[in-house]
């Protein structure tokens, strides 16, 4: 059966798979933006709802001083004996830790903090019902860097073993993101390598005990990008895997999908889906040659897959935020207030270009290049304030549209915050009536804004989708564009948001 790629559009890096019965769970990094790990779910691996989060309350996921895609790293989901455990790494604040629950749709537990250093953290359960602990670095930070093992408590953290290296990887730079699967007497060690740019890989080992010595995989890198220079998608890499209940075997693995005919890209990186097969000597190959396409075919499980829509409305009736808002950084709770048809705004001490602390904005993920997003925004709009519509990429990369209040009346701005530089590039004046709707269309080469005047929308400006790309950044940055409404100082409504994809 055909399906299309990226399973999940947009920033959702690092996937991480899991099934129970007929159902499948997949979860993605969030780094310095809360709530912390999505969870979504699918009957068929194509279709897939966002369902929860892992980490909702401030107790789980501390981000007050997270710098730019700080925050959690990789997670790993699994499920043993009808509890869910979900592992990752707060790279701001503790290291590594474990949360699990009974209930996929409920709160999560507290945070189990693990002594085990390193990033990408993943559990496995024996057959004897022994659980082991696996990740890039040891308890002993002298140790180095390497692929380290321990026996644990998942529900408390507790280490029951010291950590033991299980080698250095297969050759290539960062190894990272380790994975192990038990099937027919064989341990096998999956690995991200090559760095999560465009030299990224996955590759497999495998041992007849799980403390080794593991042998590399003779094919080696089962999945890579780095030598298809024209693919749709690139720097593939940081799999896991799954059997489906036909016996059918799956990997999910993150991608890009560059601006045309650049290095570039700015939705972030995406989760990606293609079928894995054992090959007769117990090895896997997976997709077309190591590739994978936009479009694949496999023997995709559960019901057939129906049209995909990430379009997306939100008039605010009830009392909870739409799950698909984001927040940077822990927000606080007082700044939002949900009232019957709109989200009351308040302004705090945070602005958009804060290198720590939660601006006042609600985003949500950008997950097409061609999008229309628009907000409504309503009430007394006073000097000084500022609100509006974002399309943020982080603290130091954001276009801004917005309506400000000054001593001689209303105008509609266009600001840019591009690294260093950060200036009002277009200034209109405007007869403000206590409301005024913004609208954002994105391509692979603009972000163009508007605002509505006498029923129409006038274009305000327009700022190049390049310089939203992660490979613009001044530091290194592993997140994607999003689209949001925010306020600086002050308070407004919003009672529409929302955004539709054009192509």
């Amino acid at each position: 059966m055909k399906y299309k790629n990226p399973i999940i559009p947009g920033f959702h890096p690092d996937p991480s798979i899991c099934r129970v019965g007929d159902d499948f769970y997949l979860v993605t990094s969030t780094f310095d933006f809360f709530p912390g790990v999505p969870i979504y779910h699918s009957k068929n691996l194509i279709n897939w709802e966002l369902i929860n989060y892992c980490l909702t309350e401030d107790s789980q996921l501390p981000l007050a001083d997270a710098e730019p895609s700080s925050g959690i790293y990789a997670p790993t989901i699994r499920y043993h004996n009808g509890t869910f455990f979900m592992t990752t790494t707060n790279v701001t604040h503790g290291g590594n830790f474990i949360v699990h629950t009974n209930d996929i749709y409920g709160k999560w537990s507290e945070p189990a903090w693990v002594r085990q250093n390193g990033i990408d953290p993943s559990l496995f359960w024996d057959d004897d019902g022994t659980c082991y602990f696996v990740s890039n670095g040891s308890e002993n930070p002298d140790d180095g860097h390497g692929i380290f093992l321990c026996e644990i408590n998942p529900f408390t953290g507790e280490m029951l073993t010291g950590s033991f290296r299980l080698n250095n990887g297969c050759g290539g730079r960062c190894a990272e993101a380790p994975h192990i699967y038990k099937r027919k007497g064989w341990y096998y060690l999956m690995l991200a390598e090559g760095g999560t740019e465009y030299g990224h890989m996955v590759t497999v080992q495998r041992a007849k005990n799980i403390y080794g010595p593991y042998e590399k995989c003779p094919h080696n890198p089962i999945v890579t990008h780095r030598d298809a220079p024209d693919a749709t998608f690139q720097a593939t890499g940081h799999a896991d895997i799954v059997e489906d209940q036909n016996g059918n075997w799956w990997l999910v693995c993150l991608g890009i999908r560059p601006l045309p005919h650049l290095m570039l890209h700015n939705l972030g990186r995406e989760s990606l889906l293609a079928p894995l097969t054992w090959r007769e000597d117990g090895w896997p190959t997976v997709g077309n040659n190591r590739l994978i396409d936009a479009e694949m075919d496999g023997p995709l499980p559960g019901p057939a897959p129906h049209p995909v829509s990430f379009d997306f409305e939100d008039c605010f009736e009830n009392d909870k935020l739409h799950l698909r808002w984001n927040f940077l950084r822990n927000p606080n709770r007082e700044c939002y207030r949900p009232e019957k048809g709109r989200l009351l705004l308040v302004g705090g001490e945070y602005d958009l270009s804060a290198t720590n602390g939660s601006p006042t904005m609600i985003a949500a993920r950008q997950q097409a290049f061609c999008i229309e997003a628009t907000a409504q925004l309503e009430g007394d709009i006073q000097i000084g304030q500022c609100a509006g519509l974002t399309a943020f990429y982080n603290s130091d990369y954001h276009y801004d549209i917005l309506i400000t209040k000054e001593t001689d009346g209303h105008y509609v701005c266009l600001r840019k915050r591009v690294a260093d530089i950060d200036v009002t590039v277009a200034r209109q004046r405007i007869d403000y009536k206590d409301a005024i709707r913004f609208k954002m269309i994105s391509d692979k080469e603009w972000y163009k804004f508007y605002y509505e005047a006498d029923g129409m929308f006038v274009e305000l400006g327009r700022g190049r989708a390049t310089l939203l790309c992660t490979e613009m950044t001044h530091t290194m940055t592993y997140t994607g564009t999003y689209w949001g409404i925010f306020t600086e100082k002050g308070e407004i409504s919003v009672t529409l948001a929302g955004v539709k994809q054009l192509a």
